[in-house]
C-alpha cells in the first residue's frame, strides 16, 4: 500500500520527496548530486563552502559549487562567523543562481570549532540568530539552518537550539535541519528522534528536518512516521548508497525496495567514475574515487577485498580493472 507523505516546503519551492541529500564535505560535490539525482534525489546542497573563500574569486566560487545545468534545486551552504563576511558569501551565491542558502550551525570537526564556526555556534546562539538575520536581509532566497541540539553532551535542557530555532524562524528562516546529537558527541550514540516530535509539536507550521540515523531508507520513512516533521536528511547513509532514494520513492509506494545486483551497482559506480572525470579530469578523479570507492564496497559481499582494491585505483583503467573483478556476474 503506497504512503501518502506531505512535500517539503522552502519558501515558494516545493519538494515532493521528503527525503534530501545532506551537504556532506569531501562528498556532494556535482558528481554524486548529479548521480543520485538520476536516482531519484530532488533536492541536494554544495559541499560545506568558507565564507570567506567564497568572497575571494569567481574562480574559486566556481571550483567549490561546480555549477551545471540540471543541478536544481540545490542549495548552496555556508560556515562562517562574519556578520559581514555570511551575508556578502550568500549574495555571491545567489548570483550564481542558487536556490536557497543553507547556514552552518552544526559542524562538529575539530578544526571548524577552533576556528569558532559550524557547531562553535552552538555556544553562541545570539551570533547565530544575528548571522541569520543578517544574510536573511541582504538576499532575496530561501535561507536555512543546519543546527544541532546542544554544544556539550550534557546539556538536557537544549536552551541553545530552542533559542536560535525562535530566533530563526522570528528572523523568516524557511527551514531549520536538525541533528539530535550534540556538536561533542560527534557522530557517537544514538540520534533523539522523540526531540524531534517535540521540535515539530513546538513549531507546526514551520519546516523542520531531521537527521541522525538516516542509515536506509527504511530509516528514513520511520523518522518521518515516528516524528512526523517535514523530511529527513540522508547524510552517511547515502554514502555508498545513491540508490537510496530510489528504494525510499519504492517504500513509499508499497514496493519492495530495489537491491541493485553487483551488475547493476557496476552500472551506477561506472557512471559515478565518468561524471567525476568530466569534471576533474581523469588523474584527480581517480583519486577523488577512491573513498567512494571504500563507500561502494559496504554494500559487497566482500567488503575488505574491495576497499583494498580501490584505494589502489591511480587512473581510470584501474577503476574499471576493479569493477570487472568483483562486480561481474
Amino acid at each position: 500500500m503506497s504512503l501518502e507523505l506531505k512535500p517539503l516546503r522552502i519558501g515558494d519551492l516545493t519538494i515532493d520527496m521528503p527525503l534530501i541529500l545532506a551537504p556532506l564535505a569531501g562528498y556532494t560535490d556535482q558528481a554524486y548530486r548529479m548521480l543520485c539525482r538520476s536516482l531519484g534525489a530532488q533536492y541536494c546542497a554544495t559541499e560545506m563552502m568558507l565564507d570567506k573563500s567564497l568572497i575571494i574569486s569567481d574562480k574559486l566560487r566556481n571550483r567549490l559549487v561546480q555549477p551545471c545545468d540540471g543541478d536544481a534545486p540545490m542549495a548552496g551552504q555556508i560556515i562562517g562567523n562574519g556578520l559581514e563576511d555570511m551575508p556578502a558569501a550568500a549574495i555571491e551565491l545567489c548570483k550564481m543562481g542558487m536556490d536557497v542558502i543553507d547556514l552552518n550551525f552544526a559542524c562538529p570537526v575539530r578544526k571548524a570549532i577552533g576556528r569558532q564556526r559550524g557547531g562553535h555556534l552552538m555556544r553562541d546562539p545570539d551570533l547565530a540568530i544575528a548571522i541569520t538575520r543578517n544574510v536573511i536581509a541582504a538576499i532575496d532566497r530561501p535561507v536555512t539552518l543546519k543546527i544541532r541540539r546542544a554544544f556539550y553532551e550534557k546539556d538536557t535542557t537544549y536552551d541553545a537550539m530552542w533559542q536560535i530555532l525562535d530566533g530563526a524562524f522570528d528572523a523568516g528562516a524557511a527551514m531549520v535541519c536538525v541533528h539530535t546529537r550534540s556538536v561533542e558527541a560527534l557522530y557517537r550514540g544514538t540520534a533523539d528522534w522523540e526531540l524531534l516530535a517535540e521540535i515539530k509539536r513546538r513549531y507546526p507550521d514551520q519546516s523542520i528536518v531531521g537527521s541522525g540515523d538516516v542509515s536506509s531508507a527504511q530509516a528514513a520513512l520511520d523518522m518521518l512516521q515516528q516524528t512526523g516533521i517535514d523530511a529527513a536528511l540522508a547524510a552517511r547513509g547515502a554514502l555508498g548508497n545513491p540508490w537510496l532514494f530510489r528504494q525510499f520513492a519504492d517504500l513509499t509506494a508499497g514496493r519492495e525496495p530495489y537491491a541493485p545486483s553487483l551488475p547493476e551497482q557496476a552500472v551506477v559506480m561506472r557512471e559515478h567514475f565518468d561524471r567525476a572525470e568530466a569534471v576533474y579530469g581523469p588523474e584527480k578523479a581517480a583519486r577523488v574515487m577512491r573513498k567512494f570507492g571504500i563507500r561502494y564496497g559496504h554494500l559487497h559481499p566482500t567488503p575488505k577485498k574491495v576497499r583494498i582494491a580501490f584505494v589502489a585505483v591511480k587512473n581510470p583503467g584501474q577503476w574499471q580493472a576493479v569493477l570487472d573483478e568483483f562486480y561481474s556476474e
